[in-house]
Protein backbone atom coordinates (compact mmCIF):
# COMPACT_ATOMS: atom_id res chain seq x y z
CA UNK A 1 0.00 0.00 0.00
CA UNK A 2 2.96 2.53 1.16
CA UNK A 3 5.42 3.59 -0.93
CA UNK A 4 7.94 3.47 2.00
CA UNK A 5 8.74 0.46 3.92
CA UNK A 6 9.31 0.65 7.43
CA UNK A 7 13.02 -0.59 6.79
CA UNK A 8 13.73 2.10 4.52
CA UNK A 9 13.39 4.81 7.29
CA UNK A 10 16.00 2.26 9.91
CA UNK A 11 18.81 5.09 9.03
CA UNK A 12 16.60 8.13 9.34
CA UNK A 13 15.09 6.50 13.02
CA UNK A 14 18.24 6.34 14.11
CA UNK A 15 19.21 9.95 13.43
CA UNK A 16 15.95 11.25 15.09
CA UNK A 17 15.80 8.81 18.55
CA UNK A 18 17.56 11.22 20.53
CA UNK A 19 14.50 13.01 20.05
CA UNK A 20 12.22 10.24 19.89
CA UNK A 21 10.63 10.01 23.36
CA UNK A 22 7.45 11.28 23.93
CA UNK A 23 3.57 9.91 24.14
CA UNK A 24 1.21 12.73 22.39
CA UNK A 25 -2.64 12.74 22.60
CA UNK A 26 -4.51 14.83 20.29
CA UNK A 27 -8.22 15.32 20.39
CA UNK A 28 -9.01 15.39 16.39
CA UNK A 29 -12.61 16.98 16.64
CA UNK A 30 -15.93 15.37 16.49
CA UNK A 31 -17.01 12.38 14.10
CA UNK A 32 -18.52 15.07 11.87
CA UNK A 33 -15.62 17.07 11.65
CA UNK A 34 -13.12 14.00 10.95
CA UNK A 35 -15.73 12.51 8.46
CA UNK A 36 -15.50 15.68 6.48
CA UNK A 37 -11.71 16.13 6.39
CA UNK A 38 -10.45 12.26 6.02
CA UNK A 39 -13.62 12.02 3.10
CA UNK A 40 -14.92 9.41 4.72
CA UNK A 41 -15.63 6.96 3.23
CA UNK A 42 -13.30 7.23 0.66
CA UNK A 43 -13.86 4.80 -1.63
CA UNK A 44 -17.74 3.20 -0.98
CA UNK A 45 -20.56 2.99 -2.81
CA UNK A 46 -22.97 -0.03 -2.62
CA UNK A 47 -19.86 -1.89 -1.76
CA UNK A 48 -16.80 -0.56 -0.42
CA UNK A 49 -13.29 -1.04 -2.30
CA UNK A 50 -11.72 -1.09 1.13
CA UNK A 51 -14.20 -1.30 4.11
CA UNK A 52 -12.57 0.96 6.84
CA UNK A 53 -13.73 2.17 9.72
CA UNK A 54 -13.19 5.97 10.37
CA UNK A 55 -11.00 5.08 13.09
CA UNK A 56 -8.73 2.88 10.31
CA UNK A 57 -9.29 5.53 7.90
CA UNK A 58 -7.51 8.09 10.12
CA UNK A 59 -4.93 5.52 11.60
CA UNK A 60 -3.87 4.92 7.45
CA UNK A 61 -3.06 8.65 6.72
CA UNK A 62 -1.57 9.30 9.99
CA UNK A 63 0.54 6.19 10.02
CA UNK A 64 1.60 7.47 6.30
CA UNK A 65 2.58 10.76 8.09
CA UNK A 66 4.52 8.37 10.71
CA UNK A 67 6.42 7.05 8.21
CA UNK A 68 7.47 10.24 5.25
CA UNK A 69 8.39 11.72 8.73
CA UNK A 70 10.87 8.67 9.26
CA UNK A 71 9.71 7.75 12.85
CA UNK A 72 9.62 4.12 11.51
CA UNK A 73 8.87 2.53 15.04
CA UNK A 74 6.29 5.28 16.25
CA UNK A 75 2.49 4.05 15.80
CA UNK A 76 -1.01 5.62 16.18
CA UNK A 77 -3.74 4.35 17.27
CA UNK A 78 -7.44 6.06 17.11
CA UNK A 79 -10.27 6.26 19.05
CA UNK A 80 -13.89 7.65 19.31
CA UNK A 81 -14.83 8.53 22.84
CA UNK A 82 -18.22 10.33 23.60
CA UNK A 83 -18.78 11.88 20.41
CA UNK A 84 -14.73 12.69 19.91
CA UNK A 85 -11.99 11.42 17.99
CA UNK A 86 -8.65 11.03 19.40
CA UNK A 87 -5.22 10.00 18.32
CA UNK A 88 -2.57 8.65 20.53
CA UNK A 89 0.63 8.29 19.26
CA UNK A 90 3.94 6.67 20.67
CA UNK A 91 7.44 6.92 20.05
CA UNK A 92 7.23 10.59 18.58
CA UNK A 93 8.59 14.41 19.69
CA UNK A 94 6.99 16.01 22.06
CA UNK A 95 4.85 18.64 19.45
CA UNK A 96 4.47 16.01 17.30
CA UNK A 97 0.82 17.18 17.34
CA UNK A 98 0.99 20.67 16.83
CA UNK A 99 1.38 20.78 12.91
CA UNK A 100 -1.70 18.35 12.61
CA UNK A 101 -3.70 20.15 14.67
CA UNK A 102 -2.65 23.13 12.18
CA UNK A 103 -3.35 21.11 9.05
CA UNK A 104 -6.72 20.55 9.95
CA UNK A 105 -7.86 23.92 11.28
CA UNK A 106 -6.66 24.89 7.88
CA UNK A 107 -8.20 21.99 6.08
CA UNK A 108 -11.42 23.22 8.06
CA UNK A 109 -11.42 26.44 5.43
CA UNK A 110 -11.14 23.97 2.72
CA UNK A 111 -14.64 22.10 3.90
CA UNK A 112 -16.27 25.28 4.57
CA UNK A 113 -15.14 26.75 0.87
CA UNK A 114 -16.28 23.12 -0.87
CA UNK A 115 -19.44 23.66 0.66
CA UNK A 116 -20.19 27.04 -0.96
CA UNK A 117 -19.76 25.39 -3.84
CA UNK A 118 -22.60 23.19 -3.99
CA UNK A 119 -26.57 24.28 -5.53
CA UNK A 120 -28.35 25.90 -3.10
CA UNK A 121 -31.60 24.48 -1.37
CA UNK A 122 -34.05 23.62 -3.56
CA UNK A 123 -32.24 24.06 -6.79
CA UNK A 124 -31.34 21.84 -9.49
CA UNK A 125 -27.67 20.29 -9.19
CA UNK A 126 -26.84 22.59 -12.25
CA UNK A 127 -27.06 25.60 -10.10
CA UNK A 128 -23.90 24.29 -8.21
CA UNK A 129 -20.70 24.35 -9.10
CA UNK A 130 -19.71 21.01 -7.27
CA UNK A 131 -19.92 18.24 -9.98
CA UNK A 132 -20.86 14.74 -8.57
CA UNK A 133 -17.89 12.93 -9.61
CA UNK A 134 -15.79 15.19 -6.94
CA UNK A 135 -14.27 14.40 -3.52
CA UNK A 136 -13.13 16.93 -1.09
CA UNK A 137 -9.31 15.41 -0.39
CA UNK A 138 -7.17 17.28 1.55
CA UNK A 139 -3.06 17.07 1.94
CA UNK A 140 -3.03 13.89 4.62
CA UNK A 141 -0.80 11.43 5.20
CA UNK A 142 2.64 13.45 3.70
CA UNK A 143 5.17 14.34 6.56
CA UNK A 144 4.22 16.60 9.19
CA UNK A 145 7.54 17.15 10.28
CA UNK A 146 10.75 16.63 8.06
CA UNK A 147 9.55 17.86 4.72
CA UNK A 148 12.62 19.13 2.39
CA UNK A 149 10.55 20.78 -0.48
CA UNK A 150 6.45 22.13 -0.99
CA UNK A 151 5.20 21.12 -4.41
CA UNK A 152 2.05 23.43 -5.48
CA UNK A 153 -0.09 21.54 -7.70
CA UNK A 154 -3.38 22.16 -9.68
CA UNK A 155 -5.92 19.01 -7.52
CA UNK A 156 -5.48 15.62 -6.94
CA UNK A 157 -6.40 12.49 -9.38
CA UNK A 158 -9.30 10.89 -7.73
CA UNK A 159 -8.32 7.50 -7.89
CA UNK A 160 -5.78 9.01 -5.38
CA UNK A 161 -8.03 8.67 -2.53
CA UNK A 162 -10.68 6.28 -3.95
CA UNK A 163 -8.04 3.57 -5.08
CA UNK A 164 -4.79 4.03 -2.77
CA UNK A 165 -5.79 6.70 -0.20
CA UNK A 166 -2.12 7.99 -0.81
CA UNK A 167 -1.98 11.43 -1.83
CA UNK A 168 1.67 10.42 -2.99
CA UNK A 169 0.64 7.48 -5.31
CA UNK A 170 -0.58 8.72 -9.31
CA UNK A 171 1.30 8.22 -12.31
CA UNK A 172 2.07 12.60 -11.88
CA UNK A 173 3.76 12.01 -8.43
CA UNK A 174 5.67 8.99 -9.11
CA UNK A 175 6.96 10.35 -12.32
CA UNK A 176 8.51 13.26 -10.24
CA UNK A 177 10.13 11.20 -7.86
CA UNK A 178 11.75 9.52 -10.71
CA UNK A 179 13.37 13.06 -11.97
CA UNK A 180 14.51 13.53 -8.06
CA UNK A 181 15.94 10.16 -8.17
CA UNK A 182 17.86 10.93 -10.78
CA UNK A 183 18.95 14.07 -9.15
CA UNK A 184 20.48 11.94 -6.55
CA UNK A 185 17.71 11.68 -4.08
CA UNK A 186 17.20 8.15 -3.02
CA UNK A 187 13.76 6.64 -3.47
CA UNK A 188 13.22 6.09 -0.08
CA UNK A 189 13.47 9.86 0.56
CA UNK A 190 11.68 11.77 -2.20
CA UNK A 191 8.43 11.77 0.05
CA UNK A 192 10.37 13.95 1.86
CA UNK A 193 10.38 16.56 -1.14
CA UNK A 194 7.57 16.06 -2.48
CA UNK A 195 4.51 17.63 0.49
CA UNK A 196 2.04 18.92 -1.94
CA UNK A 197 -0.37 21.87 -1.49
CA UNK A 198 -3.09 21.61 -4.39
CA UNK A 199 -4.66 24.77 -4.83
CA UNK A 200 -8.13 23.49 -5.40
CA UNK A 201 -8.50 20.59 -2.86
CA UNK A 202 -10.62 18.20 -4.90
CA UNK A 203 -9.73 14.62 -6.30
CA UNK A 204 -11.17 14.64 -9.37
CA UNK A 205 -10.92 13.16 -12.94
CA UNK A 206 -8.02 13.95 -15.04
CA UNK A 207 -9.67 15.92 -17.53
CA UNK A 208 -11.89 18.09 -14.93
CA UNK A 209 -8.79 20.72 -15.02
CA UNK A 210 -11.00 23.66 -17.17
CA UNK A 211 -13.86 22.89 -14.91
CA UNK A 212 -12.17 23.28 -11.61
CA UNK A 213 -10.60 26.69 -12.82
CA UNK A 214 -13.97 28.17 -11.45
CA UNK A 215 -14.11 26.83 -7.97
CA UNK A 216 -10.38 28.64 -6.76
CA UNK A 217 -12.05 31.75 -5.47
CA UNK A 218 -14.21 29.55 -3.15
CA UNK A 219 -10.74 28.41 -1.49
CA UNK A 220 -8.73 31.33 -1.12
CA UNK A 221 -8.50 31.80 2.47
CA UNK A 222 -7.37 27.97 2.65
CA UNK A 223 -4.65 28.47 -0.21
CA UNK A 224 -2.96 31.29 0.83
CA UNK A 225 -2.82 30.09 4.85
CA UNK A 226 -1.68 26.32 3.83
CA UNK A 227 1.10 27.81 1.55
CA UNK A 228 2.12 29.73 4.24
CA UNK A 229 2.22 27.34 6.91
CA UNK A 230 3.66 24.38 4.96
CA UNK A 231 6.30 26.29 3.10
CA UNK A 232 7.29 28.55 6.56
CA UNK A 233 9.27 25.47 8.37
CA UNK A 234 10.13 26.10 11.77
CA UNK A 235 13.62 25.19 10.31
CA UNK A 236 13.36 28.16 7.73
CA UNK A 237 11.72 28.52 4.76
CA UNK A 238 11.68 25.86 1.96
CA UNK A 239 11.81 26.13 -1.74
CA UNK A 240 8.85 25.51 -3.59
CA UNK A 241 8.13 24.62 -6.99
CA UNK A 242 4.86 25.67 -8.94
CA UNK A 243 3.71 22.83 -11.13
CA UNK A 244 1.75 23.69 -14.62
CA UNK A 245 0.22 26.78 -16.12
CA UNK A 246 -2.71 27.19 -13.82
CA UNK A 247 -1.02 26.95 -10.89
CA UNK A 248 1.42 29.45 -12.16
CA UNK A 249 -1.26 32.29 -13.02
CA UNK A 250 -2.84 31.95 -9.13
CA UNK A 251 0.99 32.82 -8.28
CA UNK A 252 0.90 35.94 -10.26
CA UNK A 253 -3.03 36.13 -9.21
CA UNK A 254 -2.05 36.19 -5.10
CA UNK A 255 1.83 37.61 -4.38
CA UNK A 256 2.06 39.50 -8.10
CA UNK A 257 5.20 37.47 -9.30
CA UNK A 258 4.89 36.08 -13.25
CA UNK A 259 6.53 32.71 -13.68
CA UNK A 260 7.03 30.77 -16.74
CA UNK A 261 8.86 27.55 -17.26
CA UNK A 262 12.18 27.68 -15.13
CA UNK A 263 11.38 31.20 -13.97
CA UNK A 264 12.69 32.05 -10.88
CA UNK A 265 11.05 34.16 -8.44
CA UNK A 266 10.17 34.94 -4.32
CA UNK A 267 6.71 35.29 -2.64
CA UNK A 268 6.16 36.34 0.96
CA UNK A 269 3.66 33.81 2.87
CA UNK A 270 3.66 35.82 5.57
CA UNK A 271 4.89 39.48 6.81
CA UNK A 272 8.94 40.08 6.64
CA UNK A 273 9.12 35.76 5.05
CA UNK A 274 10.44 34.86 1.24
CA UNK A 275 10.09 31.97 -0.16
CA UNK A 276 12.09 30.80 -3.55
CA UNK A 277 9.53 29.52 -6.15
CA UNK A 278 10.36 27.78 -8.99
CA UNK A 279 7.91 27.72 -12.48
CA UNK A 280 7.56 24.05 -13.75
CA UNK A 281 5.49 21.76 -16.48
CA UNK A 282 3.12 20.13 -14.85
CA UNK A 283 4.40 16.26 -14.25
CA UNK A 284 2.29 14.81 -16.61
CA UNK A 285 2.61 17.83 -19.52
CA UNK A 286 5.62 15.91 -21.25
CA UNK A 287 2.72 13.03 -22.46
CA UNK A 288 0.79 15.61 -24.45
CA UNK A 289 4.09 17.24 -25.34
CA UNK A 290 5.52 14.61 -27.05
CA UNK A 291 2.36 13.49 -28.68
CA UNK A 292 2.59 13.21 -32.48
CA UNK A 293 -1.03 14.37 -32.71
CA UNK A 294 -0.10 17.90 -31.14
CA UNK A 295 1.84 18.34 -34.31
CA UNK A 296 -0.46 16.67 -37.36
CA UNK A 297 1.22 13.45 -36.76
CA UNK A 298 4.52 14.68 -37.15
CA UNK A 299 6.85 12.00 -35.13
CA UNK A 300 10.26 14.02 -35.46
CA UNK A 301 8.78 17.50 -34.17
CA UNK A 302 6.98 15.48 -30.91
CA UNK A 303 10.48 14.07 -30.08
CA UNK A 304 12.08 17.31 -30.51
CA UNK A 305 9.64 18.56 -27.87
CA UNK A 306 9.69 15.78 -25.54
CA UNK A 307 13.06 16.46 -25.31
CA UNK A 308 13.22 19.95 -24.41
CA UNK A 309 10.31 19.14 -21.94
CA UNK A 310 12.54 16.22 -20.45
CA UNK A 311 15.32 18.88 -20.08
CA UNK A 312 13.17 21.57 -18.66
CA UNK A 313 11.90 19.10 -15.62
CA UNK A 314 15.19 17.33 -15.08
CA UNK A 315 16.55 21.16 -14.71
CA UNK A 316 13.52 21.88 -12.24
CA UNK A 317 14.19 18.38 -10.11
CA UNK A 318 17.44 19.04 -10.02
CA UNK A 319 16.94 22.60 -8.68
CA UNK A 320 14.75 21.00 -6.28
CA UNK A 321 16.81 18.73 -4.88
CA UNK A 322 19.53 20.87 -4.08
CA UNK A 323 17.47 23.49 -2.76
CA UNK A 324 16.05 19.97 -0.39
CA UNK A 325 19.64 19.14 0.19
CA UNK A 326 21.39 22.81 1.03
CA UNK A 327 18.52 25.16 1.65
CA UNK A 328 21.32 28.57 1.88
CA UNK A 329 22.23 27.58 -1.88
CA UNK A 330 21.79 30.80 -4.09
CA UNK A 331 18.31 29.90 -5.90
CA UNK A 332 19.84 31.39 -9.24
CA UNK A 333 23.30 29.88 -9.16
CA UNK A 334 21.81 26.58 -8.53
CA UNK A 335 19.14 26.91 -11.34
CA UNK A 336 21.84 27.92 -14.35
CA UNK A 337 24.02 24.77 -13.07
CA UNK A 338 21.20 22.53 -12.97
CA UNK A 339 19.84 23.81 -16.67
CA UNK A 340 23.62 23.51 -17.43
CA UNK A 341 23.98 20.56 -16.05
CA UNK A 342 20.49 18.82 -18.12
CA UNK A 343 20.51 21.27 -21.73
CA UNK A 344 24.30 20.97 -22.12
CA UNK A 345 26.91 18.49 -20.30
CA UNK A 346 24.62 15.45 -19.86
CA UNK A 347 22.05 16.10 -22.17
CA UNK A 348 22.65 12.45 -23.88
CA UNK A 349 21.45 11.00 -20.55
CA UNK A 350 18.03 13.69 -20.67
CA UNK A 351 17.69 11.92 -23.99
CA UNK A 352 17.90 8.61 -22.79
CA UNK A 353 15.61 9.20 -19.88
CA UNK A 354 13.47 10.36 -22.31
CA UNK A 355 13.42 7.46 -24.61
CA UNK A 356 12.93 4.92 -21.83
CA UNK A 357 10.19 6.81 -19.82
CA UNK A 358 8.33 8.46 -22.68
CA UNK A 359 9.14 5.88 -25.81
CA UNK A 360 9.44 2.85 -23.42
CA UNK A 361 12.59 1.82 -25.45
CA UNK A 362 15.30 -0.40 -23.63
CA UNK A 363 17.97 1.29 -22.43
CA UNK A 364 20.41 -0.39 -25.19
CA UNK A 365 17.60 0.84 -27.57
CA UNK A 366 17.87 4.58 -25.88
CA UNK A 367 21.27 4.63 -25.91
CA UNK A 368 21.28 3.77 -29.68
CA UNK A 369 19.18 6.00 -30.36
CA UNK A 370 20.74 8.92 -28.60
CA UNK A 371 23.99 8.80 -29.66
CA UNK A 372 22.94 8.24 -33.53
CA UNK A 373 23.94 11.30 -36.05
CA UNK A 374 20.20 12.17 -36.17
CA UNK A 375 19.24 13.08 -32.97
CA UNK A 376 22.35 15.39 -32.57
CA UNK A 377 20.94 18.45 -34.02
CA UNK A 378 17.85 17.95 -31.93
CA UNK A 379 19.83 17.86 -28.63
CA UNK A 380 21.65 21.22 -29.97
CA UNK A 381 18.41 22.87 -29.73
CA UNK A 382 17.99 21.75 -26.26
CA UNK A 383 17.09 25.49 -24.92
CA UNK A 384 15.67 26.75 -27.87
CA UNK A 385 11.62 27.43 -27.88
CA UNK A 386 9.83 24.21 -27.99
CA UNK A 387 7.97 23.24 -31.64
CA UNK A 388 4.54 24.81 -31.98
CA UNK A 389 2.07 22.32 -31.25
CA UNK A 390 -1.32 22.21 -33.67
CA UNK A 391 -3.45 22.20 -30.90
CA UNK A 392 -4.04 23.95 -27.26
CA UNK A 393 -2.35 22.19 -24.08
CA UNK A 394 -4.77 20.94 -21.92
CA UNK A 395 -4.99 22.17 -18.63
CA UNK A 396 -3.32 19.87 -16.37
Amino acid sequence: MFKLTRLSFTFVALAVSTVVQADVELDLGTAQRVTQLFAYPNNCSVICFRPLTLEQTVEHYLTQSLQRDGYSRARVSVKTEQGQVRARFTGVPDGYGQPLTALLNTADLAYEGAWLTRAPAGSTAMDGKWQFSWYLFLPLGMALENRKSIELMHFPPDYSLTHYQDYLESATTDRWATLLSANGIPATQTPEYQTIIDIAPIAAPSTAGKDLEGVYSYFSEYQTRVVRELSLHPTGPLPMVAFGAPVRSWIQQHYGQTLGVLGLTQISPAEGSKVAVLGANHPSYIWYAANPDSYDGDEQKADEAGLKVMGQDLSAACWQAGMGQKPASDPNVLLKGCMNTWQVTRKEQTCELFYTSVRELSAEQAKEKCTSASIKPQLKRLKSPLPEASVAAPAL
